[in-house]
């Protein structure tokens, strides 16, 4: 299997127009050249180390140079040892041990996962795990072992703790590119009993690696043109069906998404800067029985634009583009494990927010794809701005081409109001009627907590369109009122009342001649505040609700 893409003669990228709804979804088929078709999938630089299982851990621990457990009854081979050092100290059950085993000649790093009381969770071995890792680091180890547990009330805890370990090996992209002497281990070796979790864990953690670098890239090692070429190294090293285009040419970017365009324009007067619409689409190799359609905010930089964020608030703002970094990590999981019957979409809204001579203002009143006149509110809400259109775009394929179940999502780190309401690692679903009466929230709730990627659930209510309706003659839609998300009521809320009226979808919902599900995730909350890294939610869970649980090349976590 290859790897698609199209080139103009004279750059790196491709531009094209509006097409048929006969044609592929963004490419002209005559123009399709296959690169590399017989590469094989390269991996290990997606991940922060080399991981190994092990099969005998009495006899192969001497390869490794320190033992991680998260519970006394993981090793039978060092039981007795723990429960040794439990009885003469009462907090070694609750804090990180590290001490020597005479039983297995090793260095042994204990973090308890502790009691679990009623609301506690899965991630409760992920933090565990992590703190284990870190511990062993500090201790000299390079070469450490982690003990998935044998037994637990959580159906995947073994596969939690494992990303729990990875996720705390992982090194941003710009250290790994220019520091020569790294603080990394060169191996993790794995005991997971007789259980095989490990080349799944190994391809989701690819996946979150590939969501972190986007993520946690600065605003110039990841400005939109460099996150193109981003991901079109990551899908040449695992090559699949997936084929990738970019739209970059400002004169069809301002045709075809204009509303993307107005946040681009101060930015597009600088190079390196200048916006890319970043298109991927997979096509199953079975008759699709469903269609994923998703669509990431890339706000590589945001400044507010005109409505400038002063007072400090604008540092961190390089992490505004984690909703593409989603996109871009759940493509690489698709691109490793290629669903069967279910086709994919993906847009990633890669864009600076600049502010300059040349930047939109408030008053500017810019016609959306979808024909509807947008008045501009606040320049600092600019993530609805960067996306509708390509959701707009994803509507007019869903029902032009007639996809067969189609599922739309806007995926975004949107507003304030969300992290204040539900707080960090939350990820907050809205759906409209059709998604809604499918039972999509409360379904995606429930595997988010299975996976240790948590959702709250928010109603769209009828004052969330009546606030973004046009208030004037000439007007169909208002963008932002001039006051930030979380000093507005139902702050959270209204933005993807705003996704609805701007594209159109309004005219899909439940009692339509085609109702289109659409889900709106606002991850504020969940993505990784600086300092703390890019989490590369909410992949997992958008993973285990949608690509199967067949056994094989499919998604199998049951």
């Amino acid at each position: 299997m290859g790897v698609y893409f199209i080139y103009q003669a004279n750059q790196s990228r491709t531009v094209i127009g509006r097409l048929s709804p006969h044609h592929s979804p963004w490419i002209h088929h005559s123009e399709w050249t296959e690169n590399n078709p017989e590469a094989k999938m390269d991996v290990q630089k997606y991940l922060p180390c080399t991981v190994e299982a092990l099969k005998d851990l009495a006899k192969e621990i001497k390869n490794y140079d320190s033992l991680c457990l998260v519970s006394k009854a993981d090793c039978a081979e060092v039981k007795g040892e723990l429960e040794s050092c439990s009885a003469y100290d009462a907090a070694f059950d609750k804090e990180i041990s590290c001490f020597w085993s005479k039983s297995l000649n090793v260095r042994i790093v204990y973090s308890p996962v502790g009691s679990f009381s009623d609301h506690d969770d899965v991630r409760k071995y992920a933090v565990a795990a992590g703190k284990a890792i870190a511990r062993a680091k500090k201790a000299g180890s390079n070469r450490p072992v982690i003990v998935l547990p044998s037994n637990s009330d959580f159906q995947h805890a073994q596969l939690i703790t494992l990303l729990g370990a990875l996720e705390e090996l992982y090194l941003p992209i710009q250290y790994r590119e220019e520091v020569t002497k790294q603080d990394k281990i060169s191996c993790l070796g794995v005991f997971a009993g007789k259980s095989s979790i490990l080349d799944l864990a190994k391809q989701i953690e690819v996946s979150r690696y590939v969501a972190r670098d986007v993520g946690v890239g600065d605003p110039e090692r990841m400005a939109p043109p460099r996150v193109v070429q981003y991901v079109q190294e990551f899908l040449k090293k695992i090559p699949s069906k997936i084929t990738c285009n970019v739209i970059s040419d400002p004169a069809l970017l301002i045709k075809d998404y204009p509303l993307f365009s107005a946040v681009n324009r101060a930015a597009s007067s600088v190079e390196r800067h200048r916006g890319q619409m970043i298109i991927m689409e997979y096509i199953p190799p079975q008759k699709a029985r469903k269609t994923l359609m998703l669509v990431g905010k890339g706000v590589t930089y945001d400044t507010g634009g005109a409505d400038i964020k002063a007072g400090g608030v604008m540092a961190g703002m390089s992490r505004d583009k984690c909703g593409a970094a989603a996109v871009a990590g759940f493509m690489a999981l698709v691109a490793q494990r290629a669903p069967a019957d279910v086709h994919i979409v993906a847009a990633m809204c890669m864009v600076r927010n600049s502010v300059g001579e040349e930047c939109y203002v408030s008053d500017e009143v810019i016609t959306s794809r979808a024909g509807l006149r947008v008045r501009v509110g606040n320049t600092d809400a600019e993530g609805r701005m960067a996306m509708a259109d390509a959701l707009c775009r994803m509507k007019e394929l869903a029902v032009a081409n007639k996809y067969p179940d189609p599922h739309l999502y806007t995926i975004a780190t949107l507003t304030g109001h969300a992290f204040l309401t539900v707080g960090e690692g939350y990820t907050i679903v809205m759906d409209n009627g059709p998604a809604k009466a499918a039972g999509h929230g409360l379904r995606l709730k429930e595997t988010g907590d299975e996976i240790g990627e948590p959702f709250e659930i928010s109603t769209l209510r009828p004052e969330d369109f009546r606030f973004h309706s046009g208030k004037v003659k000439g007007e169909d839609v208002l963008q932002a009122n001039n006051l930030p998300s979380s000093r507005t009521p139902r702050g959270h809320q209204g933005p993807a009342a705003f996704l609805i009226l701007a594209t159109g979808l309004d005219k899909h919902g439940t009692k339509s001649d085609m109702p289109i599900k659409y889900s709106h995730l606002d991850i504020a909350g969940s993505a990784g505040e600086y300092p703390e890294m890019p989490t590369g939610a909410p992949v997992l869970a958008l993973a285990k609700l949608h690509l199967g649980f067949v056994k094989g090349r499919n998604f199998h976590l049951n």
